[in-house]
């Protein structure tokens, strides 16, 4: 059988090697032996290939004759790969056609084993699968028939090879980004190797990748455009598999990825740019149930952007509900004001107000306010301002949408929507009676210090202390996602960050005057809605935006303004009667409550106070971030000729080694980690010389996809040559300089590279003129 090898490539060698170059690069290959895994055979099967190489290319004259038949050919075999993004088999991709006038050579049956090991060695990975899977399928029967060798051995060393370069292919394609495509790689061989029951510390390695693949999948089929449904369902029952073994968002289960919590909360807010409104609703109140805080205030995100959106204040209704829950251990009183007030209840809206201890905020809002004492005004602006910058912009379908409250409350069928709601089973009481229970605990604590006499502190709680950090651990996690969207949005209280006054004012482009104007107000009275006209207040409008409430949603809103309604008929007559008796009474509760809240004082000043904890932002990770899945000093360590992948990998930490060293920090010292002189003397001058002058170099840098070529290799050198496109701003201080700045989006660059301490490095570079 004829394989596309020729004996160059077997030893490595350029085919203007010396004498002395051949035997050094012959004692190299015999010497670097293939996994133990592999039998004795197989072993036996490459030696003999290296010996033939050898032997034809040691001898002139049979040399000769060779390079006369062969080189004259060009060895490129035709590769016809999926021009698609995403393949449902990698073995679709695998379509190699052999140009038979490229050089190749013949070898007998019982040498394919070492063909194959040979190739796997060169990173021929594609072709191996090409070939190997040929041979493996139920319908070939040349292994069986002991076309190769003994069955039994032979076709362990085949699904050996085929399953290693099945990793190392998958590996290559994970670093060139194409995330989907190394998994179905991976899987290949992961089938492979349970179908054949073999080689179990192989496929553990593979199962790994795998794994740790799988958050970089998620990302890549979530970006996809939306119509591709099938691949983005996909990537939503890979997220969903990882939060079942994780045990939720904020869990400690493994899912072998290799995130911790912080960094899987980091991945989920990440992902939450890829998925729409209607996805993450569905996905977040799902993992509410576990129960989970952070998926909670995920799902609330989602119902109030599509509750606002679709006009659907049942939506709103949820959110709130949800909020609800997590008041007992997380202050979302601003969240919960926000929701009553696109429910038009704006009586609970200022109760919340009121309870929020979020004072930036709570500033903000006052100071739009103007002097009303409902706060509407500027909770109006600051809700506005909160969905368009803060909310919306975590939804791929929600991202270039405008916020208007004046539209949404002008909607009619919103107006009907509200309307129609039925009472709320939760009422305002609920979250108020936690408001109420946290004062009384201080109230509580404060009567227990006096009582103790020498200022012990007593406090009674029924959580148990692993609870009592799990409550933590959870409010740290949603205080984190309620600090990341500030942090992503510097401008969150600048008034300036508004787009126009318009969009909550009408018909004015400054501040509204403060005498002499008819304001009119939405004003709820004994559970009727009225409009009141009233001329000279120093109050502002509520800037337009009028919130409408049902005459239900008043009479709920409003039952404490009117309780003389709510006592019993029988005794309205006695309530003037015992007015003196109340003020009385309400005198001894006013003077006790402000005795427990002196004493509350004086314990508080006296207390150590807690070092304040600063609140680490959530970090922005890359769209799609580049894996690592070996470091670089282990690829360029790797034993054997120089093959495109790890060529391109060098070239990678050139470029990126160069931008450290021009850098302001000047990191000289890292091309040591990838140049050799006569390189690395002469760009350590230039960096010395950038330095000397107070300048520095900003570079962006791009290696263009399959353009890195491998010219000419042996065992300890190697010529390369790529397409690299390069940007160069050149600063000093902030100011660039443009006779030192350029851009190069096409340079053609030899590289010429030995391997040094067993590391490949860097000799010299060179531009290719065109």
């Amino acid at each position: 059988m004829r394989i596309p090898l020729d004996y160059y490539r077997i030893l490595g060698l350029p085919t203007q090697a010396s004498a002395e170059q051949l035997q050094q690069a012959y004692r190299d290959r015999i010497m670097q032996l293939p996994r133990r895994e592999y039998s004795s055979m197989a072993i036996a099967s490459r030696k003999q290939l290296i010996d033939q190489a050898y032997a034809v290319l040691a001898n002139p004259e049979q040399r000769q004759s060779y390079d006369a038949t062969f080189l004259t050919k060009s060895y490129e075999p035709e590769t016809e790969a999926s021009t698609e993004s995403l393949v449902t088999d990698p073995a679709e991709s695998l379509n190699i056609n052999f140009d038979p006038n490229s050089p190749s050579i013949e070898i007998n049956d019982d040498q394919f084993l070492g063909a194959l090991l040979i190739l796997a060695e060169l990173g021929e990975y594609e072709l191996v699968l090409k070939l190997g899977r040929s041979y493996l399928t139920n319908s070939n029967t040349d292994i069986e028939n002991g076309r190769f060798g003994e069955a039994k051995i032979v076709r362990p060393d085949i699904v050996l090879t085929v399953a290693q370069a099945s990793l190392e292919l998958g590996r290559e394609q994970w670093k060139q980004r194409r995330y989907e495509n190394a998994a179905l790689t991976l899987n290949l061989g992961q089938e492979l190797l349970l179908r054949e029951g073999l080689f179990p510390n192989i496929r553990g390695e593979i199962q790994a990748d795998v794994y740790k693949l799988r958050p970089y999948r998620i990302l890549e089929l979530l970006a996809l455009p939306e119509e591709s449904i099938e691949y983005r369902n996909q990537g939503l029952q890979l997220l969903r598999e990882m939060l079942q073994e994780r045990g939720g968002i904020d869990g400690n289960g493994k899912d072998q990825s290799g995130l911790n919590v912080d960094e899987f909360l980091r991945f989920i807010q990440q992902l939450r740019a890829y998925l729409t409104v209607v996805e993450q609703q569905g996905l977040f109140e799902q993992e509410a149930r576990r129960p989970s805080a952070v998926a909670t205030y995920l799902a609330v995100y989602a119902l109030l952007a599509r509750g606002f959106t679709e006009r659907e204040p049942s939506l709103i209704r949820r959110a709130k509900l949800l909020l609800t829950r997590l008041l007992k251990r997380q202050d979302v009183y601003l969240e919960m004001a926000v929701a009553a007030l696109l429910l038009g209840q704006t009586e609970e809206a200022s109760q919340a107000l009121e309870l929020s201890g979020e004072q930036q905020s709570l500033a903000f809002i006052r100071e739009h306010s103007q002097g009303d004492p409902d706060l509407l005004p500027g909770l109006c602006l600051y809700s506005e301002h909160w969905l368009q910058s803060e909310v919306f912009p975590h939804f791929r379908d929600l991202v270039n949408q405008q916020v208007s409250l004046k539209e949404y409350f002008a909607d009619e069928q919103l107006q009907s929507s509200l309307e129609a709601l039925p009472p709320e089973t939760e009422s305002v009481t609920d979250w108020e009676a936690i408001a109420s229970d946290r004062l009384s605990r201080v109230a509580t604590l404060g009567a227990s210090t006096a009582a103790g006499g020498r200022g012990t502190l007593t406090y009674s709680t029924n959580q148990s202390e692993a609870s009592n950090r799990a409550a933590n651990r959870e409010n740290t996690n949603v205080r984190s996602l309620k600090s990341a969207a500030k942090t992503e949005n510097p401008s969150a209280y600048n008034l300036q960050a508004v787009p126009t006054a318009e969009r909550v004012v009408q018909g004015t482009s400054g501040p509204e005057p403060q005498t002499n104007q008819v304001i009119e107000r939405t004003v709820i009275q004994g559970g009727q809605t009225t409009n009141t006209q009233t001329t000279g207040e120093t109050e502002p409008s509520h800037r337009g935006v009028s919130v409408p409430v049902s005459n239900r949603r008043a009479q709920r809103a409003n039952r404490w303004a009117n309780w003389q309604d709510w006592l019993p008929l029988r005794r309205r007559g006695a309530i003037d009667r015992e007015v003196p008796l109340v003020v009385l009474a309400l005198i001894g509760l006013f003077g006790i409550g402000l005795s427990i809240l002196l004493l509350s004082w004086i314990i508080q000043a006296l207390s150590p106070k807690p070092a304040p904890q600063v609140q680490k932002p959530v970090e922005q990770v890359e769209p799609v971030p580049a894996p690592t899945p070996e470091n670089n000093t282990a690829i360029l360590s790797t034993a054997g000729p120089l093959t495109p992948a790890i060529a391109q990998i060098a070239i990678v930490t050139w470029l990126d080694t160069k931008s450290k060293a021009f850098s302001p920090q000047h990191e000289i010292d890292a091309l040591e980690n990838i140049l050799v002189d006569p390189a690395l003397s002469r760009w350590r001058k230039l960096a010395q010389a950038t330095q000397s002058q107070n300048k520095y170099r900003r570079y962006e840098h791009n290696v263009k996809e399959d353009s890195v070529k491998v010219v000419r290799t042996t065992v300890n050198e190697a010529r390369v040559e790529a397409i690299v496109s390069e940007s160069v701003t050149t600063l000093q201080g902030n100011q660039a300089i443009a006779r030192e700045s350029y851009n190069s989006p096409n340079l053609r660059v030899r590289y010429d590279l030995v391997r040094q301490n067993g590391q490949w490095k860097i000799r010299s570079i060179t531009p290719i003129k065109k």
